[in-house]
This record gives C-alpha cells, structure tokens and sequence, in this order.
C-alpha cells in the first residue's frame, strides 16, 4: 500500500480544519464545494469512506512519522486522543 506523504497530509488536514471554521462562521456554497473535495481528496489518500476516519487515519499517520505538531499535540494536557481536524 501506498503511503501518502506527511507533508500533504498536513496541509489537506490544516486546509480541512480552516474549511470548517469558516463553514461554521458563515455558510457559504463556495466554502461548502471546497470542504467536499478537501474531505474527498482526503478520505481517498487514507483508504477510508468516512471523513472522520480519515482523519484519525491522518492523525495515527503524523504521530507515526515524527511530526512535530502532532507530537506536541500529544504531549499537551493528555489530550493525546483528540484529533488534529475534527
């Protein structure tokens, strides 16, 4: 299996977690397209049909690999099980 880059991980997840906050602020069908293909491009990218599940796939992905913001993440209150996005 193909394992996908930590990088674009990253910034789909950054990009995903922005989406929603500015959905959330004010709905917009513009920000509403742009969340669906982030989620879509994301959920593909981990193997996954559920964008929560690709997210936690992402998560477990960027602790594996070393990342410095998920690591910090974890490492903060013991909130190691919340997610980075969701």
């Amino acid at each position: 299996m193909l394992v996908p880059d930590p990088k674009v991980v990253r910034e789909l997840l950054t990009r995903y977690a922005s989406l929603r906050i500015a959905q959330a602020e004010r709905e917009r069908p513009a920000t509403a397209r742009e969340l669906a293909d982030v989620s879509y491009t994301l959920c593909v990218m981990m193997g996954t049909t559920s964008i929560h599940d690709a997210v936690e796939r992402a998560d477990a992905l960027l602790l594996a690999k070393g990342c410095p913001t998920a690591a910090r993440r974890a490492d903060q209150d013991g909130e190691s099980d919340l997610s980075l996005a969701v």
